[in-house]
């Protein structure tokens, strides 16, 4: 594949983040109830693993790949807590 045709893909999904992160942090900030801001979370959470992802492709270096693991099990361990810990939003 052609380098700058590579590097041009891969800036336009990076944009497609930096957009996604922005609607996320939004949704966080102004959701409604807790439900709303736990899904904003969990978004920006998988959107940070796509983003390592994509640079994993850009830079062609796999040693983020821990770092991947690690966001992985703390988003879930933080979904699995609130969700479990969660009461109801006017009570």
């Amino acid at each position: 594949m052609d380098h700058t045709l590579y590097t041009s893909i891969l800036t336009v999904a990076a944009l497609f983040f930096c957009l996604s992160f922005l609607f996320t942090t939004y949704q966080i900030l102004v959701g409604p109830n807790s439900i709303d801001r736990l899904l904003g979370l969990d978004g920006t959470v998988s959107m940070i693993q796509c983003a390592l992802a994509t640079y994993i492709c850009w830079s062609l270096d796999t040693t983020v790949s821990n770092a991947m693991i690690v966001v992985a099990l703390l988003g879930f361990i933080s979904s699995v807590s609130v969700a479990r810990f969660r009461k109801r939003d006017g009570a």
